[in-house]
C-alpha cells in the first residue's frame, strides 16, 4: 500500500517534468527554424553585394581595359616597327697591288687600326731592282732625247743652205745657158761671115783661074787668089765646127740647167719631210721618255705597294695574311670593319610604307646592349628584297601566290650618342619609326 501510495504520489511531479520536457523540446524547434531563416536572408544579401561589387570590378576593369587599348591604339598607329632590322656599316677588304712575299703581319683580328696604321710588308728587294732598272733607262731616254732635240735646227739650216745653194746654181746655170747662147749666135754670125767672104774668095779664084789660062795676070797673083779661096773655105768650115760647138754648148749648158732646176726641186720637195722625221725622233724620244718616267713612277709606286696600310678606321676581321705566303695582285689579305660610319637596314613590310618617308625620327633598340638610340630615316630602298636578289621570283610562271614583300629603309643614327663606338655590322635591333 505505500508502495503505491508513493507511485501515486510521484505521478504528478513526473507528468509536471515531462510537460516541461516536452515544452522545452517544442520551443527548441522553433527558435532553430527562426535561425535559419534569417542565416539565409543574410546569406542572399551578401551574394547580392558580392555579385554587384564584381559587376562593378568587371565594368571598371572592362572601362579600363577600353580606355587603355583605345589609348594604345591611338598610340600605336603613329608608330611603324620591325624585328628584322641589324647594324649595317662599310666592309673595306684589303688586299695587295702587287705580286710578292708577305715579309711582317702588324695587326691580328679584333685589333682596332686608324688611318695610316702599318698592316702588311711584302719584300721590296724585286721591286727594289726594277725600279734602279727603270731609273737607268730614264737616264738612257733623257741622253737620247738630248743628242737628237739639236738635229732639227740643224736640219732646217741645211735645207735652207742646199736651198739656197740650189738656187745659186740655177741661177749660174741660167746664166751659162745664156753665155752659150750668144756664143752660138756669135758663131752664126761668123759663119755668114765666112760664107760670104768664101764665096767671094771662090768666085775671086774662077776669075782669076780665067785671067791666068789667059795669061792676063801672072802666076803669083793667081796663086795668092788661089790660096785666099783656100783660106777662105777654111775659115767656113772653123766657122761651122764653131757654130757646131756652140750649139752643143747650149745643149749642155741647158742640161746643167735643167739639172740645177731638178736639184733644187727636189731639195725644195725633201726638206719639209727631212724635217718632219727629225722633228718625229725627237718625238719618238720625248715619248720613249715620258715612256721610261712612267715606268719609274710605276715602279716607285709597287716599292711603295710593299708596305699596305689601313686606309680606313675600324676593326680588323677576316685575316688571312701569313709571314712567308706568296700572294698575287688584288688577293684579300684581311677586312676593315668600319665603325664610324654605321647605319640601320631595316626590312619593312611594304603594307608600312604609307605614312613612312626620309627625316622621321626612330628608336633603335639594340639586342647586345639592351638600350635604346636615336636615329631618323635617311632613305627608303628603291626595290624589294625578293627583287634586289641574286635569284628574284618569277611571279609571271607557276602558281602565284601573293606574299607581303619587304623593303630595306636606311635609318642614319644620330651622332654623339653614348655607347656608339659599341655598334658592330650584324647586331639585331629593333626600329621603332613615328609615321605621324
Amino acid at each position: 500500500m505505500n508502495t503505491n501510495h508513493h507511485k501515486r504520489q510521484s505521478s504528478p511531479d513526473v507528468e509536471s517534468r515531462s510537460s516541461a520536457a516536452s515544452t522545452l523540446l517544442l520551443d527548441e524547434p522553433a527558435e532553430e527554424s527562426l535561425n535559419d531563416g534569417e542565416i539565409a536572408n543574410n546569406h542572399a544579401s551578401d551574394n547580392n553585394g558580392k555579385r554587384k561589387r564584381a559587376l562593378r570590378i568587371f565594368a571598371f576593369a572592362l572601362g579600363v581595359a577600353v580606355i587603355g587599348g583605345f589609348s594604345y591604339w591611338l598610340h600605336a598607329r603613329q608608330f611603324e616597327d620591325t624585328d628584322d632590322a641589324q647594324i649595317d656599316g662599310n666592309l673595306s677588304p684589303i688586299g695587295t697591288r702587287i705580286d710578292g712575299t708577305v715579309l711582317k703581319v702588324y695587326v691580328d683580328n679584333n685589333q682596332a687600326v686608324h688611318p695610316g696604321d702599318p698592316l702588311v710588308d711584302l719584300d721590296p728587294r724585286d721591286n727594289q731592282v726594277k725600279l734602279d732598272e727603270a731609273k737607268a733607262q730614264l737616264a738612257q731616254a733623257q741622253s737620247a732625247l738630248s743628242a737628237e732635240r739639236p738635229s732639227v735646227p740643224i736640219t732646217e739650216v741645211q735645207n735652207s743652205t742646199n736651198i739656197l745653194g740650189s738656187k745659186a746654181e740655177v741661177a749660174s746655170a741660167q746664166a751659162a745657158v745664156a753665155a752659150a747662147e750668144r756664143d752660138r749666135d756669135q758663131a752664126e754670125a761668123q759663119v755668114l761671115q765666112a760664107e760670104a767672104a768664101n764665096t767671094r774668095a771662090q768666085n775671086d779664084l774662077v776669075r782669076y783661074r780665067q785671067l791666068a789660062d789667059r795669061q792676063e795676070i801672072s802666076k803669083s797673083d793667081f796663086d795668092q787668089f788661089d790660096s785666099a779661096a783656100k783660106q777662105s773655105a777654111a775659115n767656113l768650115q772653123a766657122a761651122h765646127a764653131a757654130q757646131l760647138a756652140a750649139e752643143r754648148m747650149v745643149d749642155l749648158r741647158k742640161a746643167q740647167l735643167d739639172q740645177a732646176e731638178s736639184k733644187l726641186v727636189q731639195i725644195e720637195k725633201t726638206a719639209t719631210p727631212q724635217l718632219s722625221i727629225r722633228m718625229a725622233t725627237v718625238g719618238l724620244r720625248e715619248a720613249n721618255l715620258q715612256s721610261t718616267q712612267a715606268q719609274l713612277e710605276q715602279a716607285q709606286l709597287n716599292l711603295g705597294y710593299t708596305r699596305i696600310l689601313a686606309p680606313v678606321a675600324g676593326i680588323v676581321t677576316k685575316r688571312s695574311a701569313q709571314v712567308g705566303a706568296r700572294v698575287e695582285p688584288g688577293q684579300q689579305l684581311l677586312t676593315i670593319s668600319q665603325f664610324d660610319d654605321l647605319w640601320v637596314t631595316a626590312n619593312f613590310k611594304e603594307t608600312q610604307l604609307l605614312h613612312m618617308q626620309p627625316g622621321q625620327s626612330a628608336t633603335i633598340h639594340v639586342d647586345a646592349l639592351d638600350r635604346d638610340f636615336r636615329g631618323s630615316i635617311e632613305a627608303i630602298g628603291g626595290a624589294t628584297g625578293s627583287v634586289a636578289s641574286v635569284l628574284p621570283a618569277e611571279n609571271a610562271t607557276g602558281n602565284y601566290v601573293k606574299v607581303v614583300q619587304r623593303i630595306p629603309v636606311r635609318i642614319k643614327l644620330d651622332p654623339n650618342q653614348d655607347g656608339l663606338g659599341r655598334l658592330r655590322p650584324g647586331m639585331s635591333v629593333e626600329p621603332k619609326v613615328r609615321v605621324r
